[in-house]
């Protein structure tokens, strides 16, 4: 779900606005209003905060145009770009997918300090062009251009979330072929960064230190996240379904009458939720339980179980040695509550849902996950709100697939 109010689109892509985005846009105008007017007390109270407002706009226009700069592109590489927010730390472009190569991971990475520096050079220009040095046209673009040198510079520091870390990403990638070891390097150099900032910023003890300890404070979350995403999707991709299946089914003879399945099983004690039957010592397919309900009563004591069976070959399943993701795939994508594991002989070693699968990843990265946790996921057939797993597999398959 999108935070913020849309206010519109550029080239299609849609523009939202963060709450937290009007905080600093007021702050900026008082703080140049009130420096602005000691400095040029003859520009009068209404030219002061009027140009100190169109400074504030003029500034998040210099971030937006540094956010289309990567998400154009990202664009032209073929990637959607889902939105540009503008928010109290500048602004962040939702680009759908990675690159596909860390050559053009760094074309986008760069295109936004790139449009940064450009708008320096044109602001600085513009300097020279209205020599007068106390002009609000001159005072206001000499100042966009310093901001715009230091959203180049700032963003070229070499961690995530910057821009430098991007970079930096995409040269590790470069020089290992693993693109995780390239978000692995930059978000460590991220943190790092981060850490500096918030004991630097509170060191100071003034306004200006404590919001560099706010920056450091967001680059350390964002880097941080970035890092324990790449962990995520690296344990995804180590782990096969075997690793996550349980045996919660029961097989049941195929040869009962459809009125001995109901008594002994869904009206009996079986806890079960699953059933395969077999005959001959051989899988006959899954009982679907649901297709009693179109079958008469008075056939039941006639009818056998092979009536409600669907065939193995037709059900959605993957082998033991399938990687997880691919099982997290066909979930997603058609929408099941499970999957049916196949031995290589093809008869069934078990089944997976979600629960089973954030209990096999739980594991897996060493992480606790209460009984009662997994229990919700079962019964609910769908993961923690804001846990897109399926979107995160997808991921982790593209990044696997990263070549240098």
């Amino acid at each position: 779900m999108q935070a913020g109010w849309r206010v519109g689109s550029l080239f299609g892509i849609p523009l939202f606005i963060d709450p937290s985005w009007f905080l600093i846009l007021a702050f900026l105008i008082f703080r140049n209003g009130v420096v602005w007017q000691e400095k040029y007390p003859n520009w009068g109270l209404l030219l002061t905060y009027g140009a100190a407002a169109v400074m504030a706009l003029l500034l998040f226009a210099s971030v937006l145009l540094h956010e289309l700069g990567h998400s154009l592109v990202a664009r032209s590489q073929g990637i959607k770009v889902n939105s540009i927010t503008l928010f109290l730390f500048g602004g962040v472009a939702a680009i759908e997918q990675e690159s596909k190569t860390p050559g053009q991971a760094f074309q986008v990475a760069i295109a936004g300090p790139g449009v940064s520096f450009f708008l320096f050079a044109i602001l600085g220009s513009l300097v020279i062009a209205v020599p007068e040095p106390t002009h609000p046209l001159n005072v206001m673009a000499g100042n966009l251009a310093i901001v715009n040198l230091f959203l180049a510079l700032f963003n070229l520091l070499p961690g995530l979330p910057l821009d430098g870390g991007q970079i930096l990403k995409a040269a590790v990638w470069k020089a290992t072929g693993s693109r995780f070891k390239g978000v692995h390097w930059a978000a460590k150099t991220g943190k790092a960064l981060g850490w500096l900032a918030i004991i630097f910023g509170v060191l100071t003890i003034t306004t200006g230190g404590l919001w560099l300890a706010l920056i450091g404070w967001f680059v350390l979350q964002n880097a941080s996240s970035y890092d324990r995403l790449t962990e995520l999707q690296e344990a995804l991709l180590s782990l096969k379904a075997s690793d996550a299946m349980t045996r919660e089914f029961r097989v049941v003879d195929a040869e009962m009458t459809l009125r001995r399945f109901a008594d002994d099983y869904l009206l009996g004690n079986s806890t079960a939720e699953v059933y395969y039957a077999s005959s001959n010592g051989r899988y006959r397919g899954m009982v679907i339980t649901d297709d009693l309900h179109y079958i008469e009563r008075s056939e039941w004591e006639t009818q056998k179980l092979y009536r409600i069976i669907q065939p193995l070959v037709d059900i959605p399943s993957v082998e033991e040695a399938a990687p997880l993701v691919d099982a997290i795939q066909q979930m997603e994508s058609r929408q099941l509550r499970r999957m049916t594991v196949l031995s290589p002989a093809g008869a069934v070693s078990g089944v997976i849902d979600r629960g089973d699968i954030v209990r096999a990843l739980a594991e897996k990265l060493k992480m606790t996950v209460s009984d009662s946790m997994i229990k919700q996921i079962k019964d609910e057939g769908s993961y923690p709100p804001g846990f897109q797993l399926g979107a995160i597999a997808q991921a982790a398959i593209e990044a696997s697939d990263g070549k240098a």
